[in-house]
């Protein structure tokens, strides 16, 4: 399933400009008969994604969860190394966080897809220390296109609005990711012996 030549639409995709709202003829996603189910931990799909990866001591290790439907929720810890402004989240960390979430409900639909396009709101500052609250749900699927939408909210799913971003993924094939890939790392993760780890790695980039 599902970030630049891995965070990025390939050359020639369907995303290009425009509004984020589905067109009129788009229709409601389904959810997977193999997805993981209602409040099971979605895992890091690799462990060097700055995103989720148990590997990245700076990254957000931002840690998902499938819940009904094609909803899904997530959570992370602003660090110290994640500020931008003193004692501030940087605003791109934040717009990654919004990203990675966005991109783990490709878990529920059992597709590979990347992002072609992340529009983000900052509401409000987001401190260090805070735990940031994500939901996210797929919106409306229209052939390769994936509509979808997050809000990120402080300390809790009841906390106020921190964060919303709406977002455009498309459906790519595997050799997406092993054609534009650094090589040193694509053959690192293809030799892996682990075969759930190795088949993650390429199935989902958020």
């Amino acid at each position: 399933m599902s970030n630049v030549p891995s965070r990025g639409a390939p050359p020639g995709s369907p995303a290009g400009p425009g509004p984020l709202t589905p067109p009129a003829d788009a229709v409601p996603p389904v959810r997977h008969p193999d997805a993981p189910a209602p409040g099971e931990p979605l895992g890091a799909h690799y462990e060097h994604c700055f995103g989720c990866g148990e590997a990245q001591p700076h990254g957000l290790q931002l840690l998902a969860r499938a819940g009904e439907g094609v909803r899904i929720t997530a959570e992370f810890t602003v660090k110290p190394a994640h500020q931008g402004a003193p004692g501030l989240a940087h605003g791109g960390v934040l717009a990654t966080a919004l990203d990675e979430t966005l991109g783990s409900l490709n878990w529920l639909l059992r597709v590979i897809a990347v992002t072609g396009r992340l529009q983000t709101e900052f509401v409000r500052p987001v401190p260090v220390g805070t735990s940031l609250y994500l939901e996210a749900e797929v919106t409306a699927v229209h052939g390769r296109k994936i509509y979808c939408t997050a809000t990120g909210r402080l300390g809790g799913p009841e906390g106020p609005v921190a964060v919303r971003a709406d977002a455009l993924f498309i459906e790519v094939k595997v050799d997406h990711f092993i054609d534009n890939g650094r090589q040193e790392e694509i053959r690192a993760a293809m030799a892996d012996p682990d075969q759930i780890k190795r088949a993650r790695a390429f199935e989902v980039n958020p």
